[in-house]
């Protein structure tokens, strides 16, 4: 599969991103870029967007959740409501 678009490395280590990547970015002058490695590749994605692979991680960083019925979710969810508003 070819590449979407091509940058060249200016000598003080510049690179322009091209228009197509851009659009499909959502991204103008001023948008921060983060850059990662993954296995042999580089990642380039603007900045503060997440995959939901990511979010995932994030939230669940000691694995998989414990199954939960319905009545158990509503029960935590009323208990949260409730500490949250309490009067103090």
């Amino acid at each position: 599969m070819p590449p979407i678009a091509q940058s060249k490395l200016t000598a003080q280590g510049q690179v322009s991103v091209p228009a197509e990547i851009r659009r499909r970015l959502g991204i103008a002058p001023g948008a921060v870029l983060e850059w990662d490695v993954e296995g042999g590749a580089i990642i380039v994605r603007r900045a503060g967007r997440y995959s939901s692979e990511d979010v995932h991680r994030a939230v669940f960083a000691k694995g998989r959740p414990k199954p939960r019925t319905i009545e158990q979710l509503k029960a935590g969810i009323r208990r949260y409501v409730t500490k949250r508003h309490a009067c103090a």
